[in-house]
């Protein structure tokens, strides 16, 4: 899986990986950072979650276009620079009740600073990716490449969520505090003097360790947890600003691995580099098919970036707190990295072409599984759980089930059996649709958000986290389909003049998918909960017949 590929890849890759680590990191609480430090409804908060990612999405399609200009290396360096700053002011602790406008002001700008350097990064990173392989040396590993980049950034990705989390339980502790998902909530009730019966909110302080915070008035006591809280996520988001660092040491100590491919058509030109030509008719063919597969993936962006916002609402409110038996192993970083890792050994004890090869792979493969199954066995009978780490799992399935992916697919491959890039995309819309299924089953007989005020913040016959997990795992099937093929589908069929812009209309249609994720938000609190996972059934259902009743034409259009 790893042989024959460019020493580029695995250097553009590790840099990638790093700074989607910081991004991730900052996503998993993002939208809980919202409602604990302005007190934003679900609505609102997701609001703004959606507006953010779309910018993040659509800003790729400046980056690429400047790129196709003045280069796709001066255009990563650029970004992530201003990532960085961005990443710095949004780290910065302001209080939540002196300044509220300014300390509002602040994290837009530096929201706004981090959308515009993951422009210049993103799309134009990849673009470097896929140049490696316009090699023929390498042009038939392409698809594989890409599922690999991919596979890195969700290293970062799965970590992420544990960061996140071990950053804001160690600055409550230090403050005298514990987790509780319905403080905040409650909290900005109380001081916006529409909490009828503080009761819930009595006792929840009455469980604080320190007993100077559990014996402070409840005003006080509202003010100082919102504060600690809203810190605890500003530390978070300081982690992109050591990952960027790292990331761009990477970047520049690998750079004669890549800088071959560091040039857009323009400069080849100049160069007298051959350069591939096509003619007018092909160039606006090959646009227009991109353009039927961009239109049909914002449909399932907008399903698939609920992670963040009403499955995140899901894992808080109606999924339990706790978790105990085999199941806890998935809330253990560690042992899910093992286990991860094992998969890739496991592989290579029966791709190894030497008897030696083979014998040192399944050692490790059984050292692995022994070091995962003593984290299990080390961990407390039962544990608890934040809904951000549910965020751990779809980066966890993509990098364990990248290799059978490519196993499975290469096999097709050998056979002239494998599916085109559109029908994949195609059949990932369908698969998603399952993972939707899966969580109405999760909500039958469930209070709708509109009445759990009512029942006290939380529902109260939680279900378990399996629904929740089961649901990231089916996602990630289709996110494989979907993703990695798509970016490789985008580098190869693109015309040459366009690289950076094509690859830029890719996030833009993530950007418009992203911000589309806001409906469910919206509509949180307005529909029973079985509406808002039929919307979402709905519309990858038809999303992907659409691209089925398209499929002719895409792949005549792109043909070789």
């Amino acid at each position: 899986m790893f042989k024959g590929q460019p020493k580029g890849l695995f250097a553009l890759a590790l840099a990638n990986t790093g700074e989607r680590f910081g991004y991730y990191t900052m996503l998993a609480i993002f939208l809980l950072f919202l409602q604990a430090k302005f007190g934003f409804s679900a609505a609102a908060a997701g609001q703004f979650y959606a507006i953010f990612l779309a910018a993040v999405y659509f800003m790729p399609v400046v980056g690429g276009w400047l790129a196709d200009k003045i280069g796709f290396g001066k255009c990563v360096v650029t970004g992530i620079s201003v990532m960085f700053l961005g990443y710095v002011l949004l780290a910065i602790p302001t209080d939540a009740f002196g300044a509220r406008g300014f300390a509002l002001a602040l994290m837009i700008g530096a929201l706004l600073l981090i959308a515009v350097g993951t422009g210049l990064f993103k799309g134009n990173l990849q673009v470097l990716v896929g140049n490696l392989y316009d090699d023929p040396q390498y042009a038939h590993k392409r698809d594989s490449a890409f599922s690999l980049f991919y596979m890195a950034i969700n290293i970062g990705a799965m970590f992420a969520p544990t960061a996140a989390t071990a950053l804001t339980n160690a600055h409550l502790k230090s403050a005298g505090l514990i987790y509780k998902a319905d403080i905040p909530a409650l909290a900005h009730q109380l001081l916006g003097g529409t909490l009828e019966d503080p009761t819930p909110l009595v006792n929840l302080q009455a469980m604080m360790p320190d007993a100077a915070v559990a014996g402070m008035p409840l005003g006080d006591f509202c003010q100082y947890y919102i504060n600690h809280l809203s810190t605890a996520y500003n530390m978070g988001f300081a982690v992109a600003c050591v990952s960027l660092i790292i990331s761009i040491a990477i970047y520049f100590s690998c750079r004669s691995w890549f800088k071959h491919a560091d040039v857009n058509a323009k400069q080849a030109q100049a160069g007298a580099a051959p350069v591939q030509e096509l003619t007018p008719k092909q160039t606006r063919d090959r646009i227009v098919a991109l353009i039927f597969v961009f239109a049909v993936v914002i449909f399932f962006w907008m399903a698939f970036h609920q992670n963040g916002s009403s499955l995140t609402y899901f894992a808080r409110d109606y999924t339990q707190a706790s978790v105990d038996g085999p199941l806890k192993i998935g809330f253990n970083i560690w042992a899910l990295a093992l286990i991860a890792v094992s998969i890739y050994t496991l592989f290579s004890t029966f791709q190894s072409e030497t008897r030696k090869g083979k014998t040192i792979s399944a050692v490790v493969t059984v050292a692995l599984w022994c070091g995962a199954y003593m984290l299990y066995k080390g961990m407390p009978e039962s544990i608890s759980i934040l809904p951000q780490q549910f965020q751990q799992f779809n980066p966890f399935f993509v990098v364990a089930l990248t290799p059978i992916s490519m196993a499975i697919f290469g096999a097709l491959g050998k056979k002239g059996k494998e599916p085109s890039a559109p029908r994949k995309i195609g059949l990932g819309m369908f698969v998603a649709a399952i993972g939707y299924l899966i969580m109405l089953a999760a909500s039958k007989g469930q209070p709708a958000p509109s009445e759990l005020l009512a029942v006290g913040g939380v529902s109260p016959d939680p279900v378990v986290p399996t629904y929740l997990i089961s649901t990231y795992l089916v996602l990630t099937f289709a996110e494989l389909l979907l993703s990695p093929m798509g970016i490789s589908f985008v580098s190869k069929v693109a015309p040459p003049k366009y690289k950076g812009l094509m690859m830029g209309l890719w996030f833009a249609a993530t950007a418009i998918g992203n911000y589309l994720s806001s409906i469910p938000s919206m509509m949180w609190e307005h529909v029973p909960l079985w509406v808002n996972w039929c919307v979402l059934m709905a519309l990858c259902i038809i999303s992907g017949a659409i691209m089925f009743g398209m499929l002719r034409k895409i792949e005549a259009a792109t043909a070789e």
